[in-house]
């Protein structure tokens, strides 16, 4: 097997203190002792977490357990706070930004960036990208709406054109789906059978909205499989011909082999049918590091059940926008894998 680049993993910010300016729902995180915190919203816990959303040495550590050579490291999805005043969203925006980029610089070889932006204010956003650009980040970050806002609204549009115009690539994550208060049951049992609805509920809008063929360039990564999406392209390409075409001028299943994909499903066969109904160029290796319900081992994962040719480094490097010899990084690594390994005996 060749490199694997997981481009799904998310980060927390070791530091991020509570601020009475800003907004209630402002974010920060609560130390606890040992190698335990929380995140805290409105007063409240929303996700306890470990070092593992910070620590550089830990992550390179795991990353040799799991067979990984690069992850790809992104906001936490909750801190993207498309809810917030647009000040505070822009400030939070620098904070984690600048948390990736300094993890990045701990071990560059081993990482690469996906950043945030201030996208409920999408002017703002669009000068925003500028400093991610940078930053030589592959992209940002994004909810499947922006505080009700659909991901297919012409108001994003100015968005998109320049992330396309920076090749800067959008990474699309459920955010407060629709539907949770339908589902009896914890909120954590729920986004697992939730979140896959609504990651196909933005697919759907930036489909039938045109935005793929308006912005070709644009890469558009959806995260944990594209959810419900392969599933429900037949039924959508038998309503486009039937004349249903909303802004679509190919059907939906020949469009939707535009968007990136990740291979967080699972499931093998749930992998190889995402393969067969959307091609397997467009898919990459993914696992939702450091939160409890990431896949271990994605790289062996992904090729059982695609193949050990079917994806490759290629891909995730052809969404990142980057050129990398893949044989320096295989040899890049070992330095840094041994660190961690010494640093996790030492620890």
């Amino acid at each position: 097997m060749g490199a694997v680049i997981d481009v799904h993993t998310h980060i927390v910010p070791s530091r991020l203190a509570a601020d009475p300016k800003r907004d209630r729902r402002w974010p920060s995180v609560e130390l606890s002792g040992g190698d335990q915190a929380a995140v805290m919203i409105a007063g409240k816990v929303f996700r306890k977490i470990d070092t593992r959303s910070w620590d550089v040495d830990r992550r390179l550590s795991d990353m040799v357990d799991d067979g990984t050579d690069m992850q790809v490291l992104s906001p936490m999805p909750e801190l993207l706070s498309h809810w917030l005043p647009p000040d505070d969203a822009e400030y939070l925006a620098d904070i984690m930004n600048d948390e990736i980029a300094a993890m990045i610089a701990r071990a560059p070889r081993n990482f690469a960036g996906i950043g945030m932006a201030c996208v409920q204010d999408v002017p703002r956003a669009v000068r925003q990208l500028q400093k991610v650009k940078a930053l030589d980040f592959a992209g940002i970050e994004i909810g499947t709406h922006v505080n009700g806002v659909a991901l297919g609204s012409e108001a994003l549009f100015p968005l998109y054109e320049a992330a396309e115009a920076l090749d800067l690539g959008i990474f699309v994550h459920p955010l407060h789906p629709a539907g949770m208060e339908r589902v009896a049951a914890s909120p954590e049992f729920a986004a697992t059978a939730v979140f896959p609805l609504e990651t196909a509920l933005a697919s759907v809008s930036l489909l039938a909205a045109g935005v793929i063929e308006r912005f070709p360039k644009l890469r558009i990564l959806l995260s944990h499989g594209g959810g419900a999406l392969s599933w429900i392209l037949p039924r959508m390409d038998f309503g486009w011909s039937l004349g249903l075409k909303g802004q679509m001028s190919q059907p939906p299943s020949k469009i939707a082999r535009q968007f990136w994909y990740d291979t967080i499903l699972y499931d093998p066969a749930s992998l190889s049918f995402l393969a067969s109904a959307v091609g397997s160029d467009h898919i990459v290796v993914g696992s939702d590091y450091p939160f409890s319900i990431r896949q271990k081992q994605p790289g062996a994962f992904a090729s059982r059940a695609l193949g050990v040719d079917a994806v490759l480094a290629d891909n995730a490097f052809a969404f990142l926008g980057r050129t990398y010899d893949v044989k320096r990084l295989d040899k890049a690594k070992a330095p840094d894998a041994a660190s961690a390994q010494g640093s996790r005996a030492r620890g």
